[in-house]
């Protein structure tokens, strides 16, 4: 089983900046790709960033240039820097964490607020 916790999501002002982090624990086999996915009120749930084992990245254009994702391989934990935050990201942050391309897990999520 695996496990996903989530953290550093709260309340800034735009133009501000968040550090979320990602911790995955448990059975950690196979470990392919972590990543944020986004979910506003009203919207569908959207890739923010992915990096996978061999550290290739891949972000959503809105906010390319302003987030980045990092990780610790050894300690199984990612982080999304977020620089620059619009209201427009505000919305729930969770993590996903891919076994092989094939299994995923998801944490609870994370809340982000941008007040303007």
């Amino acid at each position: 089983q695996v496990r996903v916790v989530e953290s550093g999501g709260g309340l800034v002002q735009a133009g501000g900046s968040l550090r979320l982090s990602c911790a995955a624990s448990g059975s950690i086999f196979g470990l392919n790709a972590m990543g944020w996915y986004r979910q506003a009120p009203g919207k569908q749930r959207d890739l923010v960033a992915l990096i996978t084992t061999n550290g290739g990245t891949n972000y959503a254009d809105s906010v390319n240039g302003r987030f980045t994702i990092s990780r610790d391989g050894g300690e199984n934990t990612v982080y999304l820097q977020m620089n620059s935050l619009k209201p427009e990201d505000t919305a729930v942050y969770v993590c996903n964490v891919n076994l092989f391309g094939l299994s995923n897990y998801w944490g609870q999520g994370t809340q982000v607020t941008v007040s303007s």
